[in-house]
C-alpha cells in the first residue's frame, strides 16, 4: 500500500472496499471500508480514485465506539 502514516492516495489501488448496509442506496454520504488488511482503510464512496484514511484497528474501533455513543453530532 503506498501511504503515508494515515493516508492512502489512491484508494482504487486497494481491494475488498465495501459500503455499510446501513447507508441505504442513494449512494449520498456513505464511506467504503477495504476489508483484508493489517491497518483499516476508509474513502468516501463518491471519490474511490482519491485518497482514503488509514486507521489502526485499535483506533478504528475506538472511532466505531464514539460513533455509537452519538459522540459526533449529525447537525
Amino acid at each position: 500500500m503506498v501511504s503515508s502514516r494515515h493516508t492512502t492516495l489512491n484508494a482504487s489501488a486497494l481491494t475488498g472496499w465495501f459500503k455499510s448496509s446501513y447507508s441505504g442506496g442513494s449512494n449520498g454520504d456513505c464511506l467504503e471500508i477495504a476489508r483484508g488488511h493489517a491497518d483499516i482503510p476508509v474513502r468516501d464512496s463518491k471519490d474511490p480514485h482519491g485518497p482514503a484514511l488509514v486507521f489502526e484497528p485499535p483506533a478504528w474501533s475506538a472511532f466505531v465506539s464514539a460513533i455509537k455513543r452519538g459522540e459526533f453530532p449529525t447537525t
